[in-house]
């Protein structure tokens, strides 16, 4: 088999990293290898040419999957036209939706990260990431009269509690009083 344009390689580590993003969040990191590359349509033998280790990976699916919350984030102000508040309730009342609580692949890195990364050693550059991600979440979320990292805690807590409780009325329930907190 031939060799790979470098227009190709670049194809295929932007696949490998957006599909390690998904399933990181989904599943958490001790996804393997294979598995990824499977995922990701590609052969296992092709990760080493792309990644130095699975580490590396990891660190850049974790900035990969807090850049799409920066761009929902920046979507969703300029689709209320810039009014920051009216942005701020719509992202919230996206997170603590069912829809949200169903597809933890597409949703937020630090509710599909958090137990992940609380065991990644704090050198890992994911762990500075995953830290700095939560920063400006939580930035985001604050206003005048409420602190954003309480609305992130309380947002967050929530939606892992309603993913655990899926199939009860209890989870439903937890997303709805969690979202009349935070308002």
């Amino acid at each position: 088999m031939g060799r790979v344009s470098q227009a190709q390689a670049r194809e295929n580590r932007r696949r490998v990293v957006e599909t390690a993003s998904r399933l990181f969040r989904e599943r958490g990191t001790h996804v393997s290898v294979a598995d990824l590359m499977k995922a990701s349509g590609l052969t296992h033998g092709g990760f080493y040419k792309q990644f130095a280790s699975k580490e590396a990976l990891i660190d850049e699916a974790t900035a990969h999957a807090f850049d799409e919350l920066r761009q929902l984030y920046t979507a969703g102000l300029e689709q209320q036209a810039g009014q920051r508040d009216a942005a701020r309730q719509a992202l919230i009342d996206s997170y603590l939706s069912v829809r949200h609580r169903d597809t933890p692949g597409d949703g937020c890195p630090v509710a599909g990260l958090v137990t992940d990364m609380a065991r990644e050693p704090g050198d890992h550059e994911a762990h500075r990431v995953f830290a700095q991600g939560v920063s400006d979440f939580a930035e985001r979320l604050g206003t005048e009269d409420q602190d954003g990292i309480a609305r992130l805690c309380t947002m967050v807590g929530a939606l892992v509690l309603a993913r655990a409780t899926r199939d009860s009325a209890l989870s439903e329930e937890i997303l709805d009083a969690a979202h009349a907190a935070v308002r």
